[in-house]
Formats: C-alpha cells, sequence, structure tokens
C-alpha cells in the first residue's frame, strides 16, 4: 500500500470530466419558460450565428446529439452511391464507433495502416486504382481525425495537401474533430488557427466536438460549403441526431464558444498534459516516444505496475503488446491533480518488483 491517496481527477479521458459552470449556468437558464421545438428558437438562431463567426457566412452548422451520430450523419450527407470512406486503422469510426457507420450507411471504411495516426496524400493516391472498376468499392471521402487517437496533430499544411489531393481525385475530405480544439489550441489557438487547418485547407465538412470539451452533451456538424449541405436536415433527422429540445445543445454552445472559452479550456488541457509529461518522464522505467501534442501521454509501463496503478487511480491501455498506457487529462485538471498522481506512480514503480 502507498501512502499517496489518488487524486480526486483520474486521467482516463476527458470524458470523464464535469460540465463546465458556464456552460451549466447556461442549461440552467435556457430551462425557463417554453419555446419552439427543433431548432426554432433564440439560443439556436445564436449558435449558428457563432459558428459563422468561426468558419465563414458560407458555413452551415447542425446541432446533433452526439459524436457517433455527428460522423455517420456527415458521413451519410457526403457518400454517393457504392463510395467508401478512406481513414486511418486508428480512427474513431473505425475502431470506437461499433461499426456504426458500415451498419448504418452500408459503406466500406478503408482503414490504412497509419503508426502515427495521420494519412499522408500517397495513400490517398494509393486508393485511386479502385476508382472507376465496378468489383470494387469507390473511395469517396477521406476522414481525418483531428487531434488523432494518438495525440498527434495534422498541420495546415498537412490537410491541405490530403485536400487536394482528395479533390483532385473526386474525392471529399471529413475532419472528425471531437479532439479540434485541442488541435487548434496547441496551432496557437486562435480563429486563424482553426479556419487554417479546415476552411483554408479545403475540408469540405467539420464534425465539431464539445463533450470532451466542457459541454454535458452535443457536437456539431459543419459544412463548410454548399456541397453537401442541402440534404442535412433531412439525413440529420433519419439517423435519429435531431435533438428535439435544441435549446438545450444550443445554450450550451453559446456559453462554451463565447469569449472564446471552449479556447482557453482546451489549453489548459494541453498544458496539464504537458506537466504529466515533465513530470514523470524522468521516473526509472516510465518511458515516452514523444512529448505530449495535446492533452494525451502514452507512457510504456512495466507490465506488474499497470493493474495496480489501474487499481488506484484508473487510466486505459493502450498498446497492451508493448505495455503502453495512455493518460489524458481534461478541461477541470488541476496542477494538484497532476502532482498527485505523479507522486503515486513513482512511489508504485519504487515499490514494484523488477521486471
Amino acid at each position: 500500500m502507498i501512502s499517496v491517496s489518488a487524486p480526486s481527477r483520474a486521467f482516463a479521458s476527458d470524458n470523464a470530466a464535469g460540465v463546465h459552470p458556464a456552460v451549466m449556468a447556461a442549461l440552467q437558464s435556457a430551462n425557463a419558460g417554453h419555446a419552439l421545438a427543433y431548432g426554432d428558437d433564440r439560443w439556436t438562431a445564436e449558435t449558428n450565428a457563432l459558428f459563422k463567426e468561426l468558419f465563414g457566412q458560407q458555413s452551415q452548422a447542425f446541432l446533433v446529439w452526439g459524436g457517433t451520430g455527428a460522423n455517420v450523419m456527415a458521413l451519410a450527407t457526403m457518400l454517393g452511391p457504392a463510395q467508401a470512406v478512406v481513414c486511418t486503422n486508428w480512427s474513431h469510426i473505425n475502431v470506437d464507433e461499433t461499426g456504426a457507420p458500415e451498419r448504418i450507411l452500408g459503406a466500406k471504411l478503408i482503414d490504412l495502416d497509419c503508426p502515427d495516426g495521420k494519412l499522408v496524400p500517397a495513400q490517398i493516391e494509393e486508393q485511386a486504382h479502385a476508382l472507376g472498376q465496378m468489383h470494387h468499392a469507390q473511395p469517396g471521402v477521406v476522414s481525418l481525425t483531428q487531434s488523432t487517437e494518438l495525440g498527434t496533430v495534422y498541420t495546415a499544411a498537412e490537410i491541405g495537401a490530403l485536400s487536394e489531393t482528395a479533390h483532385r481525385l473526386g474525392m471529399s475530405v471529413h475532419v472528425d474533430g471531437a479532439r479540434l480544439a485541442n488541435a487548434v489550441a496547441t496551432a496557437g489557438g486562435t480563429i486563424e488557427a482553426l479556419r487554417s487547418m479546415t476552411v483554408d485547407a479545403g475540408v469540405d465538412v467539420v464534425t465539431f466536438g464539445a463533450t470532451k470539451n466542457g459541454m454535458m452533451y452535443g457536437e456539431a456538424v459543419v459544412y463548410l460549403t454548399d456541397r453537401f449541405a442541402a440534404a442535412a436536415p433531412y439525413v440529420r433527422k433519419q439517423v435519429t441526431q435531431l435533438p428535439s429540445k435544441m435549446r438545450f445543445v444550443a445554450a450550451q454552445f453559446n456559453a462554451l464558444l463565447h469569449d472564446d472559452l471552449w479556447l482557453s479550456l482546451a489549453s489548459h488541457s494541453n498544458a496539464m498534459a504537458r506537466r504529466l509529461y515533465d513530470a514523470t518522464r524522468h521516473i526509472p522505467d516510465v518511458v515516452f516516444d514523444a512529448a505530449p501534442k495535446v492533452n494525451s501521454v502514452f507512457p510504456h509501463l512495466p507490465a506488474v505496475a499497470i493493474k495496480p496503478l489501474q487499481d488506484w487511480c484508473f487510466f486505459w491501455d493502450w498498446s497492451v503488446p508493448v505495455n503502453q498506457v495512455r493518460w489524458m487529462t481534461a478541461w477541470d485538471t488541476t496542477d494538484a491533480d497532476v502532482d498527485t498522481f505523479a507522486a503515486g506512480v513513482r512511489e508504485f514503480l519504487d515499490l514494484s518488483p523488477a521486471v
């Protein structure tokens, strides 16, 4: 038994964090009186205006319940008959959505091996051999995750190159932005940084995440041009992503997007990951492949220490064959949480038998 008590906030996922007080207050305020359903309310009108400030007046945002549904809705509006989605083998749509895109859309996912979680243009070019072949699913959508499931981040130039390649081959580009805020924060934390990796980079549709960044529930699907937006109102309903009391999703977004709170929270979360990395990287037997770019770190630990550490303060395994785990920070992670966790890790490893 170690002497350090577990921190009050663990490092399993930013999904485990609570709701930011400003968001909770906005929910409470929106709860007064009646408002028409399905987005015909003043809160949703305000949200739509805020998203246009972020992505430009040409954009159109559609509020939805959650991340998997948002991705399914986005892809449903983008895919044509017999088309497939090109993604990484690490992508959330491929690994962590229980086959929802394939079952609901009836579309093949072409998942490509990407050791760092990032596609490169040559991989898109390699899929062009299937175009025009009646026996092959037609690559139609390239789906990127920003930031990736491995904590890596595409630069604006990298997304631009992928978009150019995809469009030249007749494909469109979707960004799964469940943690887009963290990527924008690490790229400078400005609206210009957001646009550089989305609108200016040629992306067609963005899934804009918020639940992992201080909201109770709700995401948005943002169409950056008119190309696919016309079908969105109907597809959103069809794939069960139309909230009837939409004001409660909108009110949360209005709080999160006000005064760039969404970027402040993501910047804090990223900073806590860097603090955690700095606090643990010199502990013997804690090995990192790289410093964190966003709000997750992926240490390798001695196998005998992982389960006891998880029992003390839970976190997820990541790559079991190489004893790699994931520690993730959130908008509400504190310096004290990090320091306590790091002290516990040090003490557990000091007590663990040699491997």
